[in-house]
């Protein structure tokens, strides 16, 4: 057993190549083979958003607080909420982040696969985050 204290996992500003906005990130645990877990809190400002990416295992989202949204390529984005839970099967193109107006915090978990957790594609155009709004 390992306790991994939280002032040795320091929060990060994600990067603007797979971020629009302000999206802050935690890590909860990075497992070593042969486990392949990896969890992070992820805090997204209004209107941030991850781009368009995939998961070679699938990811579990755990929408924590706030209001956000989630679309699949060439879908409309739904509405997520606290305690909402979203499974995204592998190599689905997805994007998630928070609504215009509020802000969203969600617990990130994929799988690595030979230390891949994701493949990250181009950012979320506007025209793609206001479908249907």
């Amino acid at each position: 057993m390992k306790i991994h204290k939280a002032a040795d996992r320091p929060s990060k500003l994600a990067t603007s190549e797979w971020f629009t906005g302000r999206v802050w990130q935690e890590p909860i645990i990075e497992t070593q083979d042969p486990a392949r877990v990896r969890a992070l809190k992820v805090s997204f400002e209004p209107r941030a958003r991850t781009a368009w990416h995939t998961h070679p295992l699938g990811q579990t989202l755990y929408v924590l607080s706030g209001t956000g949204l989630i679309a699949l390529r060439g879908q409309m984005p739904k509405t997520i909420v606290a305690g909402d839970t979203v499974w995204i099967p592998p190599h689905e193109e997805h994007w998630h982040g928070a609504s215009p107006m509020n802000a969203m915090v969600h617990v990130a978990i994929q799988e690595a696969l030979n230390g891949n957790v994701a493949d990250w594609l181009e950012h979320v155009s506007e025209e793609d985050y206001e479908k249907d709004r």
